[in-house]
Parts: C-alpha cells; structure tokens; sequence
C-alpha cells in the first residue's frame, strides 16, 4: 500500500499525465465541436438526424463512451509504457532495490498506480465529453428529455466497468513491452504498431484476430453477450457473425491477458540484471 499511494504521488506531478489527458479531453471536445457544427450546417433531415446521435440523450451517454474509450485505449498503451519505461531511464526502479523494495511489488504497484490513474482521467475526459454534448444540444436546439433515462443509465454502470477493465488491459501492454525493452520510446513505438498491427490483419484472419487484445476489448464494450439477447442464443450468433467474441468471453480474453501482461512485466523485473 505505501509503494501504491508513492506511486499515485508520482504520476500526480508526471508531465506525461496531464499531456495524456488534456490530449483526450481535447479531442473528444474536438470530436463534439465538429458534430455540433455539423448538425447545425445539416440541410437535409436525415444528415441533422445523424449528427446529432452524439447530442441526443439517452443514447449520447453510451456513444460518448465509445469515443473516449476508443482514443483512450491508443493513449492508455502509450501512457503505460512511458511510465514503465521511465523506471529503468530514469534510475528509480535501481534505487528503489538498492534501498531494499522487492522488484516484483515495486512494479506491481507502479501499475497498479497506473490503472487508477487512468480511470480517474477517463471519468474526467468523459464527464467533459457529456458537458460538452449538454452545451451541443442547447445549440443545435435538440431536446434533452432523454438525459435522465433511467432505463440507459442503469446500464452505465456495467459499459463503465467494462471500459475501465479495456483500459487496464490496454496500459498493461504498453507496460509490459516497455518493461521489457527497458525503454519509453521502444515501449510506445511497438505499443503503438502492435495496436494498428491487430486492426489491419482483423480484415485478413479475424477468426486468429478476434483474440488478440485490442479486438477483444472492443468486443466487450460491443454489448453482444446471448444473455442481453431473448432467447439466450443470440448474442454469440450475432458475435460469430461479425467476427467477435462473445461479449462474456471477451471479458476473459482480456483479463487473461491483462493478467498475463503483468506477469511478464513483474518477472522480467524480478529478474533483470540491473547494473550501472
């Protein structure tokens, strides 16, 4: 608990923090400013109808989600890996063994440090995201009736869960491959062609695909699970038929691998030849 609680003071003063996430933040604001430009520009009914589907509640409250996960997840990769790489650049993982610290916790609660981290900063990205879609429906005169919907807010609670173990996973890539390679720069550069990698062979073998981390991942949040289906079935016909997982199946995909990025971040420290 104490390598925790150092570890979440650390990341508070990280440049690399406040840079990850003011970048979301700008970008879904950047998103949001377009559709809103966009609804108001529209001169055909069916064009306003679709861009406004970001400003339109309740269905804005999970779309805005998606969004923010889906650039969160590429900065959350990136995110991890500078972290976990500035440890061996840096020299703080070295002088924290010489002080005595085991290897395998200190890196433990560095990304545990992390994780925590980066929910507070999608949270926060997300509730700048529905404010600025509030602020989009006022000016392009859309009705915010749906805001309250208890029906879609109930369901909040398992897309946020579900997102917030994506991003786990996500980080927990990064930090491992940065571990590995002892390096930030390393750690985001493969981090990053592994991510756009995953996405271009998904067209060639999705059946190889659909297990790799990121597709999984997309898979969870993509709400296909046969038991949000009637007649229980229909959930993993419809993730077979569009190359995915099941969405519960996918919740083990990616903890497995999340658990087994961390194992192999953990280990390699544990055993890597610290000298200099």
């Amino acid at each position: 608990m104490r390598l925790f609680r150092s570890g979440i003071r650390k990341l508070v003063r990280r440049p690399a923090t406040y840079v990850t996430f003011l970048l979301l933040a700008g970008l879904v604001l950047l998103i949001l400013l377009a559709v809103t430009a966009a609804a108001n520009q529209a001169t055909e009914p069916e064009s306003a109808v679709a861009s406004k589907l970001f400003l339109t509640f309740p269905g804005a409250w999970a779309l805005i989600l998606t969004v923010v996960i889906g650039i969160g997840g590429l900065l959350a990769v990136t995110y991890g890996a500078a972290i976990a790489g500035s440890e061996w650049a840096w020299g703080t993982l070295k002088a924290a063994i010489a002080r005595g610290e085991s290897r395998w916790r200190y890196a433990t609660a560095g990304f545990a440090a992390v994780v925590v981290v980066t929910w507070v900063g999608m949270l926060l990205c997300y509730a700048v995201g529905i404010i600025a879609a509030i602020v989009g429906a006022n000016l392009t005169g859309t009705s915010l009736a749906g805001l309250g919907d208890t029906s879609q807010l109930a369901e909040m609670p398992g897309l946020m869960a579900r997102a917030g173990l994506a991003l786990a996973m996500e980080a927990s890539i990064g930090f491992a491959i940065a571990t590995i390679a002892r390096s930030q720069l390393a750690g985001i550069g493969v981090g990053i062609g592994v991510y756009f990698a995953e996405g271009i062979a998904s067209v060639f073998v999705p059946g190889i695909i659909r297990w790799f981390p990121f597709a999984a991942a997309n898979a969870m949040l993509s709400g296909t699970s046969g038991a949000r289906v009637a007649g229980g079935g229909g959930g993993a016909a419809l993730a077979s038929s569009t190359g995915r997982l099941d969405t519960d199946v996918a919740i083990v995909v990616v903890l497995a691998w999340l658990v087994g990025a961390m194992l192999v971040a953990a280990l390699w420290t544990e055993r890597a030849e610290i000298s200099g």
